[in-house]
């Protein structure tokens, strides 16, 4: 082996090139503070071998994307591994890098002869934001498709050449595929390019000069890298790992539904950028606009961090540096922590960002269920009821309905809160607004069990929302539904008849067939029929038999068991099921249903496609795949 490793030296001089990477002197010798550069080279090395395998499994483009990194992510052998640790690495990185701009600055390793080496740094730091910001685009998902459109927003606020710079960013005037091909190319190609080169750069003009002495070293011996430094410094790497395979044990990378231009996803930036964010939505700076925020402050601090060299050249500038930087790193972190604390105590963000959830975790059911189609992963989200109904809720019906409360998808409805004028009153964070009540009966579990209860012993309650819809509503609730329910509310109250009630609901909830209520008890379904035709409850008479009213021809029957009264009663075959929603949607004001009595608007096919609708009433009735519990 010595005589193999002589002969490689003889023909490489690898052991000069050791002896001069693991004999560097270090002044005052080994210490902790040191060893944040180590920990950056490694978060690259990590960052470049982790890229290298994923490379392998990603497709750049926008119908493929999103669809190679659920691939890499669910069905690559320890892909899950692979991206966690790039993602994690990616923002250790970032970290570090803070840690060692402070270390710098705080040390005065800025100061001559060493300026040069300093804006290498600057260099560096800018491609590691870079690195970030394109890397961030890659998954195709909304999270970062919609951060990464504030992005090259902002970058098109640039004063002159805003537009130009945006749309060589963008890959064009449109933000798509070309847009998510360059930043590949920049990811992936030419920043880490950059970055090793200037990497290079930096540790040569770093070896020429040496360790900047902090004063606490001077006049201790003269150590070597080799070996207690590189302890030092394989000691900060590991722990770098450990927190990195910890979050991507315990956290993993976050890969949200495919990109969709036509969703409103609560777009925020990483948490290494919020605090930027967060600085454009102050009043004073959002007044001056978005290139004076996010353009010409960024940049002015970016010019004096450039000049720190020569303002550090007294002892009162090296302070002012280091309590500069102090100062914007505390803003920062308070930036970010302000930030967190809105978002976290937002009621509209966190609805919205529970809802981006549900459809993370839908798309992953589906894909697994049914694969990918030749279209894309997000066809799978487009024709599923249980993602597009409370979407199609609340373009739709929430104007008037609510569902438990919200627009289908979380939402609360708000209308701004104004004063004896007619003006909208202003609060701390922009004009004031409260919930804006309700018209119509909220529709959660319509049709179930629990809803025909509620209608038949609590009627008033039900609709009670309907009195806000002025004399239309009123006029529902003076009904003549609205009056069978107070006559015989007593009596369906009465505890003796809970029995008979119990009957009654089966019976009307069995005729929509909806496989959402489950098994049917077919006694009480007979029971219930009884009730409905004759209306004798076990003590007791109801004052009519609903079948003196609604026109009905039960579940699995030829014959009707009444003809109603006519015109604006409705007809109950099928009610609440498919096929009875579909008719009612169109037609709430046709005769079968509420005739001349009619208040609700009809959803022609201008209004509602007829693939919306399937899509509403199957979210509506509960006709779509559901998750199997484990």
């Amino acid at each position: 082996m010595k005589a193999l490793l002589n002969w490689l030296d003889s023909r490489t001089g690898y052991k000069n090139l050791l002896h001069e990477a693991l004999n560097e002197p270090i002044p005052g010798g080994a210490r902790w503070r040191y060893i944040t550069g180590s920990m950056l080279t490694f978060c690259f090395v990590v960052q470049a071998i982790t890229g290298l395998f994923l490379w392998s499994g990603y497709a750049p483009s926008t119908q493929t994307a999103w669809e190679s990194v659920y691939y890499i992510q669910n069905e690559m052998f320890y892909g899950w591994l692979l991206r966690g640790i790039h993602h994690f690495a990616a923002q250790a990185m970032m970290v570090v890098l803070g840690l060692h701009f402070l270390q710098v600055v705080w040390d005065g390793a800025y100061r001559a002869p060493r300026e040069v080496n300093f804006w290498l740094g600057l260099v560096l730091m800018q491609i590691v934001i870079g690195l970030s910001l394109t890397g961030y685009l890659l998954p195709w998902d909304q999270k970062g498709y919609y951060a990464t459109k504030v992005a090259t927003n902002i970058a098109g606020a640039t004063p002159l050449i805003g537009q130009q710079v945006q749309a060589i960013a963008q890959g064009g005037s449109a933000y798509g595929h070309h847009t998510l091909t360059r930043f590949f190319a920049l990811h992936a190609g030419l920043l880490p390019a950059l970055l090793v080169g200037f990497l290079a750069l930096h540790i040569y003009v770093f070896r020429r000069h040496g360790i900047t002495v902090h004063k606490s070293a001077e006049g201790k011996p003269v150590g070597k890298f080799w070996p207690t430094q590189v302890l030092y410094d394989a000691v900060g790497c590991l722990v770098v790992l450990a927190a990195v395979l910890i979050l991507t044990w315990t956290r993993g990378a976050e890969l949200s539904a495919p990109a969709d231009p036509g969703e409103d996803f609560p777009a925020r930036p990483e948490w290494y950028f919020l605090f930027l964010f967060r600085f454009l939505e102050f009043e004073a700076i959002s007044r001056l606009g978005v290139a004076f925020g996010a353009i010409i402050v960024p940049g002015i601090v970016m010019t004096l961090i450039f000049l720190m060299p020569f303002i550090g050249k007294s002892k009162f500038g090296h302070q002012l540096n280091r309590w500069s930087l102090v100062v914007l790193l505390v803003g920062v972190a308070a930036l970010t922590a302000l930030t967190i604390y809105e978002d976290n105590h937002n009621e509209s963000h966190q609805a919205k960002l529970k809802f981006a959830e549900r459809d993370a975790h839908r798309i992953v059911e589906l894909a697994r269920r049914e694969g990918i189609p030749q279209n894309g992963a997000r066809e799978l989200l487009v024709r599923d009821p249980y993602s597009q109904g409370p979407r199609l809720f609340a373009r739709h019906c929430s104007s008037c309905h609510r569902f438990d409360g919200h627009d289908g998808t979380g939402q609360h409805i708000l209308k701004a809160v104004l004063d004896a004028e007619g003006k909208p009153v202003k609060g701390a964070h922009g004009n004031l607004s409260e919930e804006e009540p309700a018209t119509a009966a909220d529709l959660k579990d319509f049709g179930s069990r629990e809803w025909v209860l509620r209608v038949l012993t609590d009627y008033d309650k039900t609709f009670a929302p309907m009195k806000n819809a002025g004399e239309k509503g009123q006029r529902f609730l003076d009904g003549e539904m609205a009056g069978w329910c107070r006559e015989n509310k007593a009596v369906l109250s009465d505890p003796t008849n809970a029995g008979s009630v119990t009957a009654l609901v089966e019976f009307l909830a069995a005729q929509s067939g909806r496989a959402d209520h489950g098994t049917f008890d077919e006694k009480l379904v007979a029971a219930g029929k009884d009730i409905f035709e004759e209306g004798a409850l076990k003590s007791g008479t109801l004052s009519s038999g609903c079948v003196d009213c609604h026109a009905m021809k039960a579940v699995g029957e030829t014959e009707s068991l009444g003809d109603g009264a006519g015109s604006g009663y409705p007809t109950l075959t099928g009610y609440a099921g498919s096929d009875w929603l579909k008719r009612f949607l169109r037609t709430p004001g046709h005769a079968d249903f509420y005739g001349d009595n009619n208040v609700m608007l009809a959803f022609d096919t201008l209004r509602l496609s007829d693939d919306e609708l399937d899509l509403l009433v199957k979210w509506m009735t509960g006709d779509y795949y559901h998750t199997q519990k484990k």
